[in-house]
């Protein structure tokens, strides 16, 4: 039996969260609860249970509390008071977690010894300690921050993404994509890369996973690990050549076909991550017409920017040198890329700023990836949005579910196509519009940017 919700502002009795949904947060408590010891704990030889309770209870007590949140209400997105919810309104709940989750990429970035990491005489303790029996059943050695920091990565992605299941149930646009993101990110992303390292312990890392490439993957044209796939074997070798092909050839002709959805909303790490744990959060970000002008100079900074470095350090690879025009390279090319873009962009402000500024900072303002598929989507594609502008009502709930700040109403009124190289394709515009204005599409090049748009006035229609 549906269970009767009442969303008006005066209502005296909160709703009842039920036993479905107590139980899940007590579970996912129990959880956190172990995390947050670990960080303050000396541990060092920590039994396999205590990390099996640990991701359990936070994965069970997920799905529970969204089967109570979500299965009792009438399928369907809603927009029910997003901006008066104390974590998704910029209160100070969500500050708290801002700066929790900040805290936490600083550490694992730049002072991983805080949480734990050892060397191989002392061995590891506390947080990352915790992760050592799964590394050790996986490839046969401890943890490191990144093998930790790559468990509660797919974690969240597959437990939420659960939560997102339920919540999008309706639409079997959205239980698709978020099944093929969750798939791609425990087996592309984590397991398999993880495996692989384990058989091949003689030789030397080099990113495993399939679905990263440059120039989202900043350093594949670095020496060092250019020479590991080189000195890799047949699997470097593949690595090396799938990495150059998915850049040339995949990623533009798929992104002709189906626009970067492709890639942004149904395989990237990234994305994943934005659309599932993010998802709470997707309302926030900047509509403003000086957020989109910023938009387009960041990221398409950020791209020439990664360009300029590519050069530059393979220029130094095949001259064997360690310097250009006298300028240092690792310490003016390599190292700041790095720092800005590889750790505090993508990472500390990219995920830390979720609950401040929206589940997409990164793929909207500094993703080189993302930049390089939009050009092709904006002039070369044959995806769009297509829009019905005698049916729209000015609701105002595509823009305010875009993730990527792009004002659809603004569209939709005019009876526009929405061809933006911003444009993730995640569907969730046309999924809460209640008129079904919005609908995506591939189709033919041919007037697919409809710059006339239809404008409805008080006394009449013009064609401008």
């Amino acid at each position: 039996m549906a269970t009767e919700i009442n969303y008006s502002i005066s209502q005296p009795h909160p709703d009842n969260l039920g036993v479905w949904r107590k139980i899940g947060l007590a579970l996912v408590a129990v959880g956190l609860a172990i995390l947050a010891f670990s960080f303050g704990s000396g541990w060092t030889d920590i039994s396999g249970w205590y990390l099996g309770i640990c991701l359990g209870s936070i994965l069970t007590g997920t799905t529970m509390y969204a089967y109570g949140l979500y299965m009792w209400q009438t399928p369907g997105i809603k927009n029910d008071s997003v901006w008066m919810n104390d974590i998704s309104n910029r209160s100070t709940w969500a500050w708290m977690i801002g700066i929790i989750l900040t805290t936490f990429y600083i550490l694992l970035y730049w002072f991983p010894s805080s949480i734990g990491l050892g060397t191989e005489e002392a061995g590891n303790r506390g947080f990352v300690a915790l992760f050592d029996p799964l590394s050790l059943f996986l490839k046969g050695k401890v943890a490191s921050q990144w093998f930790a920091y790559g468990v509660l990565y797919s974690l969240a992605i597959i437990s939420l993404g659960f939560k997102f299941l339920l919540k999008y149930r309706h639409s079997r646009y959205h239980i698709w994509r978020t099944t093929v993101l969750m798939i791609c990110q425990l087996f592309l992303a984590f397991l398999i890369p993880e495996i692989l390292e384990g058989m091949n312990q003689e030789q030397a890392y080099f990113a495993k996973d399939l679905k990263f490439f440059w120039p989202l993957n900043y350093y594949f044209f670095e020496d060092w690990h250019l020479n590991a796939m080189a000195e890799g074997g047949s699997m470097g070798m593949f690595f090396l050549v799938w990495g150059i092909a998915l850049f040339l050839i995949v990623t533009p002709i798929l992104t002709y076909f189906l626009g970067k959805r492709w890639y942004c909303s149904w395989v990237c790490g990234c994305g994943g991550l934005a659309e599932t744990a993010g998802d709470p959060f997707r309302h926030l970000s900047d509509k403003r017409l000086s957020a989109w002008k910023l938009e387009r100079w960041l990221i398409h900074g950020v791209l020439v920017y990664i360009f300029v470095v590519t050069a530059v350090v393979l220029y130094g690879y095949f001259t064997n040198q360690s310097q250009i025009f006298g300028i240092d390279i690792y310490t003016w090319f390599r190292k700041p890329y790095g720092f800005l873009i590889g750790a505090a962009f993508s990472g500390v402000i990219g995920v830390g700023f979720y609950p401040l500024l929206g589940s997409r900072v990164w793929c909207r303002f500094g993703c080189p990836l993302a930049a390089y598929m939009g050009i092709f989507q904006r002039f070369k594609s044959r995806f769009r949005i297509t829009t019905n502008g005698g049916q729209c009502i000015s609701c105002g709930n595509c823009s305010t579910y875009c993730e990527q700040g792009i004002d659809v109403r603004w569209y939709a009124q005019r009876g526009q196509n929405i061809v933006r190289s911003s444009c993730v394709g995640c569907g969730v515009c046309s999924s809460v519009c209640p008129r079904g204005v919005l609908k995506l599409e591939n189709g033919p090049e041919q007037d697919r940017i409809n710059e006339k748009p239809i404008l409805i006035g008080r006394d009449d229609v013009r064609l401008l």
